[in-house]
């Protein structure tokens, strides 16, 4: 993302994590980092990586807002070790990126598509520990997997965000899931799930949930 981001390795149940870390600029006057992010990218069998353009844009954002950004590559792509695993492995490797690079303080999580499938479910596992300041999930891939319920205690807490004209995951699938847990969904008009030619409009409504006050 920038010539600061740093590669690393982290260590998962199938072995080897592909990581980035892109820390915040602090230059500016701003405080020490308010906490660690972690974002998942989409569908490993569908060309899905940790440098997909929606995945990157999620990154600057929390960078800009002063989040320490950690986004890895799951089981089976790039140099991560293992093989897909339909969401079930995915999981266990988020929860083990979070175990290793934020182990405590203020935690987000944040993902797009199929990672968001699978950021739902770490925000359901981890809520209780109650360090979770903010989660974010774009274009969401209710569609094609069981998108767990966002704790209604952390609604506030999470933007969803949805293309109107999504060919991949119809914003009615989304709809369908959001509907019962009477949790909002942001929708952008005309928006595809890539949001080709719209992604400073995501940047900047990510940018506004993470300064805002809940």
């Amino acid at each position: 993302m920038n010539v600061q981001t740093e590669k690393f390795t982290l260590t998962g149940a199938a072995g080897a994590i592909e990581a980035l870390r892109d820390q915040p600029s602090l230059d500016g006057g701003l405080p020490a980092p308010r906490g660690v992010a972690v974002i998942t990218h989409p569908h490993p069998l569908f060309g899905g990586t940790m440098d997909n353009k929606v995945v990157q844009t999620l990154a600057r954002a929390f960078v800009q807002c002063g989040w320490t950004t950690v986004r890895f590559n799951f089981r089976g792509v790039g140099a991560s070790a293992g093989t897909h695993d339909a969401g079930r492995g995915e999981l266990d490797d988020l929860l083990a990126v979070v175990r290793q690079v934020a182990p405590e303080g203020p935690l987000a999580l944040a993902g797009f598509s199929f990672g968001a499938f699978v950021a739902s479910h770490a925000l359901a596992t981890l809520w209780h520990e109650g360090r979770i300041a903010k989660a974010v999930l774009v274009g969401t891939a209710a569609s094609r997997f069981e998108v767990a319920p966002v704790p209604p205690e952390a609604h506030e807490r999470t933007l969803v965000v949805h293309g109107e004209q999504d060919d991949t995951v119809p914003l009615s699938a989304v709809m369908d899931w959001a509907r019962p847990q009477i949790l909002p969904v942001t929708v952008v008009p005309g928006g595809g799930h890539f949001f080709h030619g719209q992604l400073p409009l995501l940047k900047g409504l990510v940018v506004r949930h993470l300064q805002s006050a809940a």
